[in-house]
């Protein structure tokens, strides 16, 4: 139950005009840890005195030197500009912090079980070349998440639109509905990660609609048998994930079939056009 906010770094490293951040844990994730406007923000943290922490891949980084403490994230070199393995170790991180602030066991027991779930979903990779196939000539799509895996959808449209140049808008399934909705007619490809817990009601709801009245094409994530049986590609996800850690599973196969995309398009996955690893933004 601890309240969190984001920064908005512009407001640090632009504006030169940044908030009052109290007596606050401040936390920078980077996995280059070379980011200046994430710096920014660490650097005036420890001006005014907060607590500072990184979660990075490099700790001697700018970043890892300038904080207080760091989480080293251990995912090795990642030679590809598109993040992967990086982005789920970060997950993995802050996952691993929630578990340790609650005090309880019963949350590390649930972290343990992860790694054995992604490898169930590993097995699904023939099945999920298969659903890239279908979508070869495909240049725009939507990407609906809501709770805990709004970030999936951010994270899965990015990397469709990194890797295979796909025009893949992100939205929350609540904000689709108040107009971009209106984009979904016959065919309309939309991709949604939809797990078991507090959302799925709205999800369900949403997705039925857009079957019935828009005949979406839809590609579904999910737990839950009965959206698995409207989806035109059903991608089910292992039973027993709790939902505050579905993100750390739902990713997988969304990277794997961006992957797939990715090489059917003919384009390489490594070296996406006019992107670098390391991007410097103020």
């Amino acid at each position: 139950q601890i309240p969190v906010a984001l920064a908005a770094p512009s407001l640090f490293s632009v504006y030169q005009n940044p908030p009052l951040l109290g007596d606050n844990l401040v936390v920078g994730i980077s996995q280059s840890g070379e980011s200046p406007d994430i710096l920014a923000v660490l650097t005036e943290a420890n001006h005014q005195g907060c607590s500072t922490l990184a979660i990075t891949n490099r700790p001697n980084s700018p970043l890892g030197l300038e904080a207080n403490y760091v989480i080293d994230i251990q995912a090795g070199p990642e030679l590809s500009v598109a993040a992967s393995k990086t982005y789920t170790a970060q997950l993995g991180a802050i996952a691993m912090l929630s578990a340790a602030w609650t005090g309880d066991p019963k949350p590390w027991k649930q972290l343990a079980e992860i790694p054995n779930f992604i490898a169930e979903l590993y097995e699904q990779e023939n099945q999920i070349q298969t659903y890239a196939s279908r979508y070869r000539y495909m240049n725009q799509c939507v990407v609906l998440g809501r709770g805990f895996n709004y970030a999936t959808a951010f994270e899965w449209s990015l990397k469709l639109k990194e890797l295979t140049y796909v025009v893949a808008q992100p939205y929350s399934s609540a904000d689709f509905l108040h107009g971009p909705i209106a984009l979904v007619s016959n065919g309309f490809p939309v991709f949604a990660v939809a797990p078991h817990g507090d959302v799925i009601e709205d999800m369900a709801a949403l997705l039925q609609n857009l079957k019935e009245s828009h005949r979406a094409d839809l590609f579904i994530i999910s737990d839950n048998q009965n959206l698995l049986q409207i989806a035109d590609c059903p991608l089910p996800l292992p039973e027993g994930i709790p939902e505050w850690l579905s993100p750390l599973a739902a990713i997988i196969p969304a990277q794997l079939f961006s992957y797939h995309l990715t090489l059917i398009k003919g384009i390489d996955p490594d070296t996406p056009r006019g992107l670098t690893k390391v991007t410097l933004t103020k």
